[in-house]
């Protein structure tokens, strides 16, 4: 395959000629050519810098290709094609469009040598996959869509901030280890963290990935957040800050994925939790730690989507993902309800599936580091991950009580999509030197011991019945139509409070100042007018005598002060 500088310029090209493509089939067949075309451009390249140029002085590289953006960019490509797949039934051009432009610039970012590549691709995603949400067309998704759309080109202004910064500072534009040392490397730090939903920065996920459409909420799930990931892994490896960072990451999720009612919502927060550990193995820093959270983030990928993509086609068949009003559906879905399992038991870490060969790396280099506080934290989080995700997504769905829905199976394309991730998701578990051979370092490392499989099993099934106890004597949070809230109730509903009370207290204190100003005026010009006025005691005409009088009186008074 000849060298094209980066995978992106194939996605870009293909959103140019897909609008035009006639059949519908014709069109579907070269969008799921488009990943693997990608995937060719670097899949046989040596390591090295490509598609290099000088732009005002500035050394710029399209497509570095390391170990670390290899596996990035083989798991993106591979997530393209299934979204894609998946969503074989969309005739919106809309969609296909803004997919094949988020994956595309979600690709050219992980290769971007630079930090100005970075920037162009890192606001293509934002861009581009605000278009998935606004893709629903109501009125909800459009608001939806430009709050996400003002966070995400707000973390790129900051980007572009400490770029500048960084850029001035040292003479260099190379996206490399950075560390916490500067204003410029605090910016991007932050930039870097609003798009990996750290606390308290995390709430446009949650708000709105459910909002999107359901094949869009597949693709928004596998790109931006990961995108971060990477980004903190390439420039902040080690920093200890993101070590507690991450740690808040896996616990807070837990509560609000427990009483959510939207399934959509639940795995958003499931999503937040997961990438606290891979922003805890970035954080510790070891070769085995990174590797924990590479290898986290390639399996992370394939399971979330698989959740996503069995939800969604209950949607898709059903018009709801909210729990109170699922149920049963394993009589009419049994194929969905087959890979939805296979997904909640690679998310919550069951041996032979894959989330339990890549969690696990993390675990180890916690302790193996010292942190103890923090792996009990991963520990815990853990549990809770089984809870929300690894029983409450089938439970609730597929078992819990029979809804009514009478309905066919998801359309073959979907099952398909669902059977190739499910298969990926057990052939990492059952063999995981497929991925670790291409992990960035090389560590001896061997997950299925008595230790690591007795103590998983021990935590798994306790968890779960803890969870069948909870059930079964009422104490676990019903299912209820709700709305919970949130840290963006701060800036959606309390600050805006704030601000309108604040405006009421100053127009008000403005409105009196200037009504006791005026009154005073007003007093002024009366007793002026009175005065001086045509009835007035001063503009009265007064006879020539009194005048030459008081001009005597005067002058004899400046006489004596003259003589004293």
């Amino acid at each position: 395959m000849p060298e094209i500088g980066t995978p992106a310029l194939v996605y870009m090209v293909a959103a140019l000629i897909v609008p035009f493509v006639r059949p519908a089939t014709l069109r579907q067949i070269l969008l799921l050519a488009v990943p693997v075309l990608g995937l060719l451009t670097f899949w046989q390249l040596p390591y090295g810098t490509y598609g290099t140029f000088n732009l005002m002085n500035m050394h710029i590289g399209l497509m570095r290709l390391d170990a670390l953006s290899y596996v990035f960019g083989l798991i993106f490509s591979l997530a393209a094609f299934l979204a894609l797949l998946y969503a074989w039934h969309v005739r919106d051009t809309v969609q296909q469009v803004a997919t094949l432009l988020y994956a595309g610039a979600g690709l050219g970012a992980v290769f971007a040598a630079d930090l100005v590549t970075l920037f162009v691709f890192w606001e293509g995603t934002a861009i581009a996959s605000v278009f998935l949400i606004w893709a629903r067309r109501t009125e909800g998704a459009y608001a939806t869509g430009m709050r996400y759309l003002i966070v995400q080109v707000g973390s790129g202004v900051i980007l572009l901030a400490g770029i500048v910064l960084f850029y001035r500072e040292t003479g260099s534009i190379s996206f490399s280890k950075m560390g916490l040392e500067s204003p410029a490397t605090w910016a991007i730090f932050l930039a870097f963290g609003i798009k990996c939903a750290f606390p308290l920065l995390h709430n446009w996920l949650q708000d709105a990935y459910p909002a999107a459409t359901i094949t869009g909420t597949v693709t928004l799930s596998a790109f931006t957040t990961k995108l971060a990931v990477y980004a903190l892994a390439r420039g902040y490896p080690g920093t200890e800050l993101l070590i507690y960072i991450g740690a808040t990451m896996t616990l807070f999720p837990v509560f609000f994925a427990a009483v959510e009612n939207n399934l959509r919502r639940v795995l958003a927060y499931s999503l937040n939790n997961q990438l606290g550990f891979m922003v805890v193995g970035v954080g510790i820093g070891t070769p085995l730690a990174l590797n924990g959270t590479v290898a986290h983030a390639f399996c992370h990928i394939l399971y979330k989507a698989l959740l996503f993509m069995s939800v969604g086609a209950v949607m898709y068949r059903t018009g709801t993902s909210k729990a109170s009003e699922l149920g049963g559906l394993y009589k009419s879905m049994p194929l969905t309800m087959i890979f939805c399992v296979v997904g909640a038991m690679s998310i919550s870490a069951f041996p032979l599936f894959s989330g339990f060969i890549s969690k696990s790396l993390i675990l180890s280099a916690s302790a193996d580091t010292g942190h103890f506080f923090v792996w009990l934290a991963l520990v815990v989080a853990s549990v809770g991950v089984l809870e929300h995700s690894g029983i409450k997504i089938p439970y609730f769905t597929f078992f819990a009580h029979d809804a009514g829905h009478r309905v066919k199976e998801a359309p073959f394309h979907m099952l398909l999509a669902m059977g190739i991730t499910a298969a990926l998701c057990i052939g990492l578990g059952v063999f995981p030197s497929l991925l670790y051979g291409i992990l960035p370092y090389t560590v001896e490392y061997t997950p299925y011991t008595v230790t690591h499989v007795v103590t998983q099993l021990q935590l798994l099934l306790f968890a779960g019945l803890a969870f069948a106890v909870l059930i079964r004597t009422g104490l676990y949070p019903a299912e209820i139509r709700s709305t919970n809230l949130d840290f963006d109730w701060t800036y959606r509903r309390l600050l805006p409070a704030i601000a309108g009370g604040l405006r009421h207290v100053v127009v008000g204190t403005w409105r009196f100042g200037v009504r006791i100003v005026m009154g005073r005026v007003d007093s002024l010009i009366a007793g002026v007018y009175r005065a001086h006025g045509p009835q007035g005691p001063l503009a009265r005409t007064w006879p020539t005598g009194s005048m030459v009088l008081w001009i005597a009186v005067l002058l004899g008074m400046t006489l004596v002060l003259a003589y004293i």
